[in-house]
Formats: structure tokens, C-alpha cells, sequence
């Protein structure tokens, strides 16, 4: 009897081990075929893309990025318009580039066109020239009195007036020709909107504070640019000699 109690024990155990290991093996079956992550997913924004915020515009996000205004329009089919829409994903870079444009890709130029008869935008000295410091890196910084008149440099259209991009304070960009923009940071008042058609010397804006380059100390400065199809050039070669 205890032989027979036995040996019933035994079968049992063994079945119990096989099932076991047919279970096992469905298992590690089941997990061979599924699919295995092997990176995290992709959060945030995408090299080489820009997505349009509230207050930017065609001209303001081609600014921020060193880019000519025609070369962003073509890249994201935008026609002859400069129309965007909060929200929407721009290219920074040709149709089949995936890295966002650097100063040594920057798209080519447009056909050559002469610069505009450039004013100066206000009477006070150069505090800091083009180049002497991050602060100036693609501009100059002009001293003056708080409040002071802040003038156009020359005839253009006005295309962003606002605070959205980072370290120029109020900002304004007037667009001369294709080609040619002039922008004026560090406003304490603005005096002009987008759209606006302004004429060369027309006041446009009143002088505010904003930091030194080298010291960072703040004063009564503006922070003046020309650029050439979305590079920046240095005003001081195109600004009259005389003052």
C-alpha cells in the first residue's frame, strides 16, 4: 500500500515539473516575440525644427536663428506670404537635413542688392562695438540719455515689435529691402506697430536700459543690428562716418 502511495506521489511531482516547464517556455516564447524598447521616446522639440509661439512672426523666428526670411519661407512652403500660425512646426534647415542650421550652413544668399542710405539711430556715443563681447556679438550697443528718441535707420516696414526673443528687451525689426533689416533692442516705450511704414529718421521707439557688454552694468543703451539676409552685419562699416 505505501509503495503503490508512493509511486502516485511520484507521478504527480512529475507532472507537476512538466507543466511547469511548459509553462516556462511559453513564456519566454511569448516575450522572444514581443517587441523590446531600447530607447526612451522622443520628447520635447526636434533638432532642426521651430514651433511658432504666441507674438512671433516669420521675420522675428528668421532673426532668432541667423536665417534669411525667403530661404524659411521656401523651406516650409510658405509661397511669397509670411503667414504662420501658433503652434506650427517650421524647418530650419533644407528638405532633407535634420540639423538646425550653423554659421558655416547657412543658406546662400539672394541676389546681390546695395544696402539703404544708413542714418544713425541716435546721437549718443559707441559704448560697446561689434564683436567685443557676447552682448555684441552680432550688433553694437549706443549710449544716450533714458527716454531718449530711438530713430530709423532707414525707409522700411516695421515686421515684429515685442519682448518674445531673449536678451533684447523690447525689440523692434524693420525691414528695408529683400535683403535688408535693421532691429533696435533694449526700448523703454515703443512708438510704432507692426505694419507700419516708417521713413528714414522717423523716431520710432524711446531709449531704455539694458546691461554693458564686459560689465553688465545697466544703463540707458540701445542695442542696434543690421543684418544681410539673415546675417548680421557690422553696423559700424555701414553707418556714416560722421555724426
Amino acid at each position: 500500500m505505501n509503495r503503490r502511495l508512493m509511486q502516485r506521489l511520484g507521478l504527480v511531482a512529475v507532472m507537476l515539473m512538466l507543466v511547469a516547464c511548459s509553462s516556462a517556455v511559453r513564456w519566454e516564447e511569448s516575450a522572444a516575440r514581443s517587441p523590446v524598447r531600447t530607447t526612451a521616446p522622443k520628447s520635447g522639440p526636434q533638432p532642426g525644427f521651430h514651433t511658432v509661439r504666441s507674438g512671433e512672426t516669420l521675420y522675428s523666428i528668421s532673426f532668432r536663428y541667423g536665417l534669411s526670411v525667403q530661404a524659411l519661407a521656401a523651406w516650409n512652403n510658405l509661397g511669397d506670404g509670411t503667414l504662420i500660425n501658433v503652434g506650427q512646426r517650421l524647418r530650419l534647415s533644407p528638405p532633407g537635413s535634420s540639423s538646425a542650421p550653423t554659421p558655416s550652413s547657412r543658406p546662400s544668399t539672394t541676389a546681390a542688392e546695395g544696402p539703404p542710405r544708413w542714418l544713425w539711430p541716435v546721437n549718443g556715443p559707441v559704448v560697446a562695438r561689434y564683436g567685443e563681447s557676447p552682448l555684441t556679438a552680432s550688433g553694437v550697443q549706443l549710449g544716450g540719455r533714458a527716454g531718449d528718441p530711438v530713430r530709423a535707420a532707414a525707409g522700411g516696414q516695421v515686421v515684429y515689435a515685442g519682448s518674445g526673443l531673449v536678451g533684447y528687451g523690447e525689440l523692434l525689426i524693420i525691414k528695408h529691402s529683400p535683403n535688408w533689416l535693421s532691429a533696435y533692442g533694449y526700448n523703454q516705450a515703443v512708438l510704432v506697430r507692426e505694419g507700419d511704414r516708417v521713413a528714414a529718421g522717423q523716431p520710432i521707439a524711446r531709449m531704455g536700459e539694458g546691461p554693458t557688454a564686459g560689465t553688465r552694468t545697466r544703463r540707458p543703451l540701445l542695442h542696434f543690428e543690421i543684418r544681410r539676409n539673415g546675417v548680421p552685419v557690422n553696423p559700424l562699416t555701414q553707418l556714416p562716418a560722421a555724426r
